[in-house]
């Protein structure tokens, strides 16, 4: 989808620098609102910004949700997307982008054909179809569209256990399973893929798979018992997207993002009547008593 835009051929402005003179690297995320603060745009730039880079966005879309559920969501145009991004991106030194909800297919054509025109090649695609209890976000054509258009863009791509089933084509219930999964999504285009395990069972609930043809890893934290898991998705990929921004390498933007989140999940917030967020902010917090 050819989209036309009135800006530079490439991003000059060059990076963000404070008044002290830090060079701040920039990252993008192109994904929903949520208007509960939880995640979607909310968590990505809180996530940037914990991670000392400056967050633009575009947004896909606006949902009316809180910690109980989503009431409503509505789509924005896509040329409207692709002006967002145009706007951004031709005007500043974009180092990492993220993509997260896109919700139909003529979004994510969009946004895919806007970041193949800008070469943005530190790209994160969380695929957002499915969450991690099972439910189906996307449509078929939606889902085809992320499959075919953003995930041969990717550097990393972070599909959930649920996701991971739908793009490998195969059900995982086992570590086998993730390992396998990883590989089929792996030859869909993406540099690397990160299969999730906050869907899994047992011993497997947060264990997470990497493969990027020559390495495959099983990433482990201590794991977090808390209801409260609102947003993880979003922050994972988010803190990836500002680890390559920092120009860490994937799988080491991958390892501390992974870290990152098990901290904000030891700081999740009990808010609202429902699921509530995890902590983006816990390292600013001060230190619990003794």
């Amino acid at each position: 989808m050819a989209i036309s835009q009135d800006f530079p051929a490439g991003g000059d402005g060059g990076a963000s620098v404070d008044r002290d003179g830090l060079v701040v690297p920039i990252a993008l995320t192109v994904a929903g609102s949520d208007s509960g603060g939880g995640a979607g745009i909310q968590a990505d730039l809180r996530t940037f910004a914990m991670h000392c880079v400056h967050g633009t966005s575009a947004l896909t879309c606006v949902t009316a949700q809180n910690t109980c559920g989503v009431s409503r969501v509505d789509a924005l145009p896509p040329e409207a997307i692709a002006a967002q991004m145009d706007a951004v991106l031709g005007d500043m030194k974009v180092s990492a982008a993220k993509t997260g909800m896109v919700l139909n297919g003529a979004i994510a054509r969009a946004v895919a054909e806007r970041l193949d025109h800008w070469q943005l090649s530190a790209l994160v695609v969380d695929p957002v179809m499915v969450s991690r209890t099972g439910a189906k976000l996307l449509d078929g054509d939606a889902i085809a569209a992320v499959r075919e258009a953003l995930l041969p863009l990717a550097l990393v791509a972070t599909p959930n256990r649920y996701e991971a089933e739908i793009l490998a084509g195969m059900p995982v219930q086992s570590l086998a399973d993730m390992e396998t999964a990883a590989g089929r999504i792996l030859a869909l285009g993406p540099k690397a893929v990160l299969v999730k395990g906050g869907g899994m069972g047992g011993d497997l609930r947060g264990v997470d798979v990497w493969c990027d043809g020559d390495t495959l890893r099983v990433l482990k934290t201590h794991r977090v018992d808390t209801i409260h898991t609102h947003g993880t998705g979003c922050t994972l990929s988010a803190a990836i997207a500002a680890n390559l921004a920092k120009e860490m390498g994937p799988l080491d933007a991958a390892i501390a993002a992974k870290d990152y989140v098990t901290g904000a999940l030891n700081h999740a917030l009990e808010i609202g009547q429902g699921q509530g967020p995890v902590g983006h902010f816990f390292p600013l917090l001060p230190p619990k008593a003794p």
